[in-house]
């Protein structure tokens, strides 16, 4: 079955004032749509036409070279959106608890300390990109990625992740990525987040 976008879990202009209802509009029905139908293109006619986003972006290598770069793209964009919608609501913010609050804690030392970390990290980027806390097998950790290449890739699980670009943030922050980069954690939602992280952590045992 081809990629759709999925339906936005929640009205376009429930996120203000941090993320306003035109961008939210825009970068859903514009920007994620175009993803989607570029994926589908590349992947016709191809053996991974059909399968998961998860498989085609670990077996990007069995494409023919002319199409491995845009399935990439197109596809992680798919990937990193539909993850991006989900683990933002209007009651956002506060703080995480159970598992996922101690993980930040043993390994970061506090949530503000991942905060921090993960907004560096994002300003940082140069470009157009992502910046992610993923689970990498052993345990957490921060990174980003350029445009729209996605944690997937290498086989770790994104159990939070910002999207960079600037049609991500551009109507209402300018050229000013670190308010936008501090004001979306008013909105992230902690409970979604979690039930990544613990998935994540089912999927590390299920291995062991």
């Amino acid at each position: 079955m081809a990629f759709e976008v999925p339906p936005l879990p929640y009205d376009y202009g429930v996120l203000e004032p941090h993320i306003d209802e035109q961008t939210m509009r825009v970068h859903h029905d514009k920007h994620h749509q175009a993803y989607v139908d570029n994926a589908n293109k590349a992947l016709d006619g191809t053996e991974l036409a059909d399968k998961s986003v998860e498989h085609v972006l670990t077996n990007l290598e069995i494409l023919p070279d002319d199409k491995q770069a845009a399935v990439k793209n197109n596809v992680g964009g798919h990937a990193n959106h539909s993850f991006f919608w989900e683990i933002m609501g209007p009651d956002g913010g506060g703080e995480p608890s159970g598992d996922l609050a101690a993980a930040i804690d043993d390994t970061f030392g506090s949530l503000d300390e991942l905060k921090q970390l993960v907004n560096d990290t994002g300003v940082k980027r140069f470009g157009s990109g992502w910046t992610w806390l993923v689970h990498d097998g052993t345990g957490l950790a921060v990174y980003s990625t350029a445009n729209q290449d996605s944690p997937l890739l290498t086989d770790d699980v994104p159990i939070l992740g910002i999207d960079v670009w600037e049609h991500a943030y551009y109507l209402r922050y300018q050229n000013r990525r670190p308010d936008y980069l501090e004001a979306w954690w008013n909105v992230v939602n902690w409970d979604a987040v979690a039930q990544r992280h613990d998935q994540a952590v089912a999927q590390i045992e299920a291995r062991a």
